[in-house]
């Protein structure tokens, strides 16, 4: 979210100097390393393998007003995808590493959506904490307001608990943090393919050819995606 206005801003710069030769023979459907997307210097293991669905992650956070505006084509993406992907969410923490995690309202939403996913919520609880947060602009900055919008859905507020303060969510947590940085996530929503082809709308919104509009540049986005998931798969068979 951070990096996002920052690219774009450069991009438009760019076009405004005539600065568009890197790019001249770059296009969403046929993706350029170091335009379109990122190759990983250290490729992260996935759970995919020769034959198998390629996976697909992407970096995300409640907070991110872009990331709540790419879900509605990003989901219409992943069922496009039906069964050549393994789709997988990680929320990340932008905060003080050294702040009180009782006190972080990244941590407070971490374990909201790891809370939910192992109650198998998350498919009809995702869209609705974004609309609480970026619509109807509710705290879920803390545990009580978090546990206040739990209970508001109609979830059991004692299993709830239980499983938010529980030693499984915390290392999912701790995990999430773990793949932030060996990601080098440093703006979302970012969306990595088989651990080592890593792309964004920031990264996307740089090429001229990607569209003006946030709706342009996600379509542009998912197309980089498609290119992708291609590349990923021949190399499987």
């Amino acid at each position: 979210m951070r990096l996002f206005h920052k690219l774009l801003a450069v991009a438009g710069l760019s076009l405004s100097l005539g600065l568009v030769v890197a790019s001249a023979g770059a296009s969403p459907a046929n993706p350029v390393a170091g335009t379109d997307y990122k190759v990983l210097d250290n490729p992260q293991p996935t759970d995919s393998g020769p034959g198998k669905k390629v996976e697909v992650t992407e970096f995300f956070g409640y907070f991110c007003l872009h990331c709540n505006a790419l879900e509605p084509a990003l989901e219409e993406w992943i069922a496009r995808q039906g069964d050549k992907i393994v789709f997988k969410r990680v929320p990340v923490d932008f905060g003080d590493p050294n702040a009180d995690p009782k006190k972080s309202p990244y941590v407070a939403q971490k374990k909201l959506y790891y809370t939910l996913e192992a109650m198998g919520k998350i498919p009809e609880m995702h869209k609705k904490i974004f609309n609480a947060i970026r619509v109807q602009r509710q705290n879920l900055n803390n545990e009580a307001g978090v546990v206040d919008f739990a209970a508001k859905q109609g979830l059991d507020q004692a299993k709830f608990l239980e499983i938010y303060n529980s030693f499984a969510v915390q290392t999912k947590v701790t995990r999430a943090t773990q793949l932030q940085n060996a990601y080098k996530v440093d703006g979302v929503p970012m969306l990595v393919v088989d651990g080592r082809y890593v792309t964004s709308p920031a990264i996307v919104g740089a090429n001229p050819g990607a569209g003006k509009t946030e709706p342009e540049l996600f379509r542009s986005t998912l197309q980089v995606m498609d290119g992708l998931i291609a590349k990923v798969a021949a190399s499987k068979k």
